[in-house]
């Protein structure tokens, strides 16, 4: 394969004007839903259930004429036709790897790729790591799970790259530091929480991450820290390094959008996925720049095409073309619906806190909420840690924190200021809401 030598890997994709750009969305989406009837039980049932074909489609807009599916479809849908499930396009001896992630059921929902989609999906996941400045030179030490997690096979599009890559996986943090140290890794990807409890580790180790280590590009994902400038600048300073989000999705593809250097946005690869931006209420689409939750449907995928799967994931979108030169819509994650809080009537999300929390420069940035019910209101705490150096009163400090989260978010929770180290560290995904309610959805 010839190596791109200029700012892009794919200087025509990436760059593509606007319009150009949705009618390539067009044909490719008229291709993948004719793909799809003619060869998904599953989405034959369901469009004729619907009273709709693939010749209604004539605009990108007429996407919405088709159903909905969502994670407990793809559950129903697998155990209605194990192990693979009838939304299956392809016959299963053109599957060579699956994903799989967890759910309320326990039962874990499994996402097929054919030899096609997998290199597809490499490569994708090679264009963002060049979008970040990943070269040949880079040494990449790839820090997450290696089981079925989507995130695994990751560590190919980096060597798809050529930068020289160390598969570290889901190891000690001890281990971890270890390698950093002897390998000296430029570049390195986990979760946010877990990028700030292995600065810290080592700062108790007596390294200093900023100093004694060569990191100088962080990769996060899997948690919305990564688009929280306060929470990117801390994790930064600590580690002196740049931070950049990705987003993947197991169900549908394990590299869909990421930061440029620019880290003002994650560009959705809109010549692989189509974009709504839906009202979670009314599944009517928002205005540019407004919350809504993220609806994607595949664009080239054969394994499993998926359409218009609603990711549970709120965001907003920016469609200008970003400062690096990229035309691909950029979004921004604040949080998921199943994390979102309702208190009297606002919409809360663990996000919006967090942002709060990691801009008050008299805290650790660590932070836990506490859902309860109190005379049939809901209601919730904030606890945050105080650094030993400050000497604010703990009253003080509360009212003042207390009045900048009423500020951003519109309603007035408790604060309770606890000592530096009291919250347990998160050392992959950080549990940061505590729900206590019994009956959430009635009295």
């Amino acid at each position: 394969m010839t190596r791109p030598r200029g700012k892009y890997w794919d200087k025509e994709i990436e760059t593509m004007p606007r319009k150009k750009l949705e009618a390539l969305q067009l044909q490719l989406l008229k291709e993948e839903i004719s793909f799809a009837y003619k060869n998904s039980p599953y989405y034959k049932m369901s469009f004729d259930e619907k009273r709709v074909r693939p010749g209604d489609l004539k605009y990108l807009e007429d996407i919405r004429k088709f159903p909905f599916t969502d994670k407990k479809v793809e559950r129903d849908r697998q155990l209605a036709a194990p192990d693979l499930g009838d939304m299956l396009a392809v016959a299963e001896d053109e599957i060579i790897y699956v994903s799989a992630s967890s759910g309320s059921t326990g039962v874990p929902t499994l996402s097929p790729f054919s030899a096609q989609d997998f290199d597809e999906f490499q490569d994708v996941e090679a264009r963002l790591f060049w979008g970040i400045g990943m070269r040949p030179k880079d040494r990449y030490l790839h820090a997450l799970n290696f089981t079925l997690f989507i995130g695994g096979p990751d560590v190919i599009g980096a060597q798809r790259v050529g930068a020289l890559c160390i598969w570290g996986g889901a190891i000690p943090s001890e281990r971890l530091l270890f390698i950093m140290k002897q390998f000296k890794p430029t570049i390195t990807w986990t979760t946010p929480s877990y990028a700030w409890f292995l600065g810290e580790t080592a700062l108790k180790e007596g390294i200093d991450p900023a100093k004694d280590l060569v990191i100088n590009k962080i990769i996060v994902a899997g948690e919305p820290g990564g688009s929280i400038k306060s929470t990117r600048d801390a994790i930064e300073k600590l580690w002196g390094a740049k931070v950049y989000d990705f987003y993947g999705l197991s169900d549908i593809f394990g590299a869909n959008a990421g930061m440029c250097e620019e880290q003002n946005g994650l560009h959705l690869t809109e010549d692989h996925h189509l974009l709504e931006v839906l009202n979670p209420d009314t599944l009517e689409p928002v205005p540019e720049g407004e919350r809504g939750e993220m609806v994607l449907t595949t664009l080239k995928k054969r394994a499993r095409p998926m359409i218009r799967f609603r990711t549970g994931d709120i965001i907003t979108v920016n469609e200008e073309v970003c400062r690096c030169g990229r035309t691909h819509a950029r979004i921004n994650i604040h949080g998921r619906i199943d994390d979102m809080l309702i208190i009297t009537g606002v919409n809360v999300f663990p996000s919006d806190i967090e942002k709060v929390v990691r801009d008050s420069k008299e805290l650790t940035g660590e932070y836990r909420v506490i859902v309860y019910r109190e005379q049939h209101l809901d209601k919730f705490d904030v606890e945050v840690e105080k650094k030993e150096a400050i000497d604010i009163p703990d009253k003080k400090l509360a009212e003042e924190i207390r009045r900048r989260l009423k500020s951003l978010l519109g309603v007035s929770p408790r604060i309770k200021i606890l000592k530096e180290n009291t919250i347990e560290r998160a050392t992959h995904k950080a549990k940061r809401v505590i729900d206590k309610r019994e009956k959430v959805w009635s009295d």
